[in-house]
């Protein structure tokens, strides 16, 4: 898996464990001066240059602050790589420096992550508030979002303007537009081949309701929401089982649907296919009284609580990812496409200034939501089995709160 379907998935895998492999200190000729070596790890990424890209940030910054060298560890297959962090992190070779693809509360409160707020400083106003969120814990930020990966409804113009019909604003129109623009072979939307995919989540934040409220897990409170999974279902407008998933863009591209839940990786292949023939909007308000939502995800960086290095390996996240806005650039852009998580970083990108890539941005910032860093693999399958059952017609509230239970009883573990 490269970086961008891991992004579309965001989820939190345990797999078996693999060897890393190290490089040599960057910056090797002002590194022989250094009093401190770091040590940063990376998981595999898929697309071509990103190894290359880190180990010369790294360099850089030697260059810049030579009393400190970096060792960039290029490690485990990203299925594979928070199962060999989660060991490292136990023992005597703990990296001080890592990347999380999915930010845990549990890890801060463990004590195994530094809080960053100081390294933050006044650039936090700069950052989406969505990410800021989702990396707090207990009032403390543990994390600096590394790039951010929308995710958004991509339509194709066309297939709506020969329908009448225009992009959808609420669940009901969703429902509406999907079904007349259902046509023999094509459907009107795709949002997984299991026709569940991302929903249940979208359907419960554009309720407003939040997956999880404090020590509480709430999402039955949207059962309303999610049990529109059954319209969907009901009325055959959902393509289902198609060669490729919802975080590729086949399905939209090879005309096969009108619309498709997808990630900005897509963006690229999506306008070399169409051209302007497609736009993107967030998922729908549920109703009049809810919001228009899009999920973020995205990689984080973070210091270990128990380096002996912590005030050099925040030096380094500050040169980094706050201060070197060309080094953000290069890293969202040039090795796939994402989005710098400072709004400002963001503009500036060349790249993402117009057509809809600038849309995508624009609907980062007004309709971006993360998933609770409270959030576990079991209660994501124990929600993903009941928003699965409630499209087969059982009934919604029940099902979420029989489910809720036992994510309840996860997160009072997590709180003990």
């Amino acid at each position: 898996m490269n970086r961008r379907t891991f992004l579309g998935t965001s989820l939190l895998f345990v797999a078996g464990t693999a060897v890393a492999c190290s490089s040599n200190p960057q910056g090797t000729a002002a590194a022989k001066g250094a009093k401190v070596t770091l040590t940063q790890w990376y998981h595999q990424y898929g697309e071509e240059g990103t190894q290359a890209a880190v180990k010369r940030y790294a360099e850089e910054f030697t260059k810049a602050n030579p009393d400190i060298a970096v060792n960039v560890v290029w490690g485990a297959d990203v299925s594979q790589y928070e199962t060999k962090l989660n060991a490292a992190l136990l023992g005597a070779d703990a990296p001080d420096i890592f990347e999380l693809g999915d930010f845990r509360a549990e890890m801060a409160r463990k004590g195994q992550l530094e809080p960053l707020d100081d390294v933050y400083g006044t650039a936090k106003a700069g950052f989406n508030k969505a990410d800021l969120g989702y990396l707090t814990v207990d009032g403390k930020l543990y994390g600096i979002k590394t790039i951010d990966d929308i995710m958004m409804l991509y339509y194709r113009k066309s297939m709506l303007n020969k329908a009448g019909v225009t992009p959808p604003t609420t669940f009901a129109e969703l429902v509406d537009t999907a079904k007349k623009l259902t046509d023999g072979d094509v459907k009107g939307l795709f949002i997984g081949n299991d026709g569940i995919g991302d929903s249940p989540y979208l359907l419960a934040w554009s309720q407003g309701v939040d997956i999880i409220k404090g020590d509480k897990v709430a999402y039955a409170d949207a059962a309303r929401s999610i049990g529109g999974l059954r319209e969907l279902h009901a009325d055959k407008s959902l393509l289902l089982g198609f060669t490729t998933d919802w975080y590729d863009p086949g399905a939209l591209n090879q005309g096969a649907v009108a619309m498709q839940w997808g990630g900005l990786w897509s963006l690229p292949a999506v306008e070399e296919a169409l051209g302007d023939d497609f736009g993107v909007v967030p998922w729908p308000a549920y109703d009049s009284s809810g919001r228009a939502v899009a999920r973020l995800g995205g990689w984080s960086q973070c210091v270990n609580a128990k380096s002996k290095h912590v005030a050099e390996a925040k030096k380094y996240l500050e040169w980094l990812w706050i201060k070197q806005t060309d080094i953000q650039v290069d890293w969202a852009v040039k090795y796939g496409f994402h989005v710098p998580p400072q709004t400002e970083v963001a503009q500036q990108t060349l790249e993402l200034s117009k057509g809809a890539a600038k849309d995508a941005v624009a609907i980062a910032n007004q309709n971006g939501v993360s998933f609770p860093a409270e959030w576990t693999q079991a209660m994501q399958t124990g929600f993903i089995a009941a928003a699965a059952d409630i499209a087969k017609g059982a009934a919604p509230e029940k099902t979420l709160l029989k489910a809720q239970a036992r994510a309840q009883s996860d997160l009072d573990k997590q709180m003990d």
